[in-house]
């Protein structure tokens, strides 16, 4: 039995918005299955414009850090992007110690990740 998904997937036109349901993605085994999943959407799916919405988590580990970057690079691939939003104070120091700050392009909410994709969001 596949685990189960720890993510909310949802489509608003050609743009593919994830939402974390977890505080903390901190452990290796649900690390693997979120990246699982995600690659899952930009090759299978063939879902190459993403919006990460990481609004409800508090912590995250480098391990996790270190799946954004080959998913961010598959979205590229395929003539699409990755954005991340709704990202915490704390956790977007830790992008900025790193420096994946100039990597990827950060807006405050769903609608403004939207907006960078010249769509609209749909009440």
């Amino acid at each position: 039995m596949p685990p189960q998904s720890r993510l909310t997937v949802k489509n608003v036109h050609e743009v593919t918005i994830v939402t974390f349901s977890e505080t903390s993605i901190i452990e290796a085994q649900l690390i693997e299955n979120i990246k699982r999943e995600m690659f899952a959407l930009v090759e299978d799916q063939e879902r190459s414009k993403l919006v990460l919405n990481l609004s409800k988590v508090q912590y995250l580990s480098s391990s996790a850090l270190g799946v954004l970057i080959p998913l961010h690079e598959k979205t590229k691939e395929r003539g699409g992007r990755l954005i991340l939003c709704g990202v915490n104070q704390d956790i977007r120091k830790v992008f900025k110690i790193t420096k994946l700050d100039k990597l990827f392009t950060f807006k405050k909410d769903e609608t403004d990740a939207l907006a960078e994709f010249g769509v609209r969001a749909t009440p």
